[in-house]
């Protein structure tokens, strides 16, 4: 049958996966680092994963193609589900998983204990999170600016500990975090929210992407911001 399927132009695509992780009915994978439509009767037409790609590479055409099977794409989800495996679509980078730490600080031979690290997940970069990770239930949420934890020294045990981190630069990203951030408190049961940022007006735009998406929430979450100077220092918490 003739219908509207998405094309992929394998020439712009970068191979980042987002696309693969926008797509709910797993039609599209990785493969050899670039996009494919693996199954054309998996694709419904339309199209969450054209927003979710930064290269442009995905567009709708017209064409011959199988039609969709929505019971074949629910039983390929229930037979990943019962697995417990992950789908294998984007890119390995960027596929959430939590990470346990060991209780015992490691000593080096000097004697001296090492910063131990307090990342609980991955990804962290904002883009890349799930909005349903399963992290997210009962979580502390961290959100942070990019070039906090490299002017902060003490970031992992001041901010990091016992909370999830999500990082991001809205003036190198061009995005509005507002959106996501807003699935992610709406579709989850978030504790608190804490935002760190620089002292920089740019880092404004982060702040305000949060208190948007706390408000269009439509949830009530305790939240505060911290703010870190150029030098290194906390100024205001």
């Amino acid at each position: 049958m003739k219908r509207r399927i998405i094309h992929i132009d394998e020439e712009k695509c970068n191979g980042c996966g987002l696309c693969a992780d926008a797509c709910h009915e797993g039609a599209i994978g990785m493969i050899e680092g670039k996009a494919k439509l693996l199954r054309e009767d998996y694709c419904d037409g339309l199209g969450d994963c054209l927003p979710a790609c930064p290269a442009g590479a995905i567009s709708f055409e017209e064409r011959e193609a199988a039609p969709y099977d929505e019971k074949a794409v629910m039983e390929n989800k229930q037979k990943i589900q019962s697995r417990g495996i992950e789908t294998p679509t984007g890119c390995p980078g960027s596929q959430a998983r939590a990470i346990v730490r060991k209780a015992e600080a490691k000593v080096r031979e000097a004697g001296v204990a090492p910063a131990d690290s307090r990342l609980r997940q991955w990804p962290v970069q904002i883009k890349l999170a799930p909005v349903n990770a399963p992290y997210f239930q009962g979580a502390k949420l961290l959100i942070a600016a990019d070039c906090t934890a490299y002017a902060y020294g003490a970031f992992h045990e001041h901010f990091m500990k016992d909370h999830i981190t999500l990082i991001g630069c809205p003036k190198l990203d061009s995005v509005d975090y507002s959106r996501k951030l807003t699935e992610i408190i709406r579709n989850n049961e978030i504790k608190s929210v804490k935002i760190v940022r620089m002292e920089v007006p740019c880092c404004g735009g982060l702040e305000q992407a949060v208190k948007t998406a706390l408000k269009d929430s439509g949830k009530f979450i305790p939240w505060n911001v911290a703010v870190i100077s150029t030098d290194g220092n906390i100024i205001d918490e």
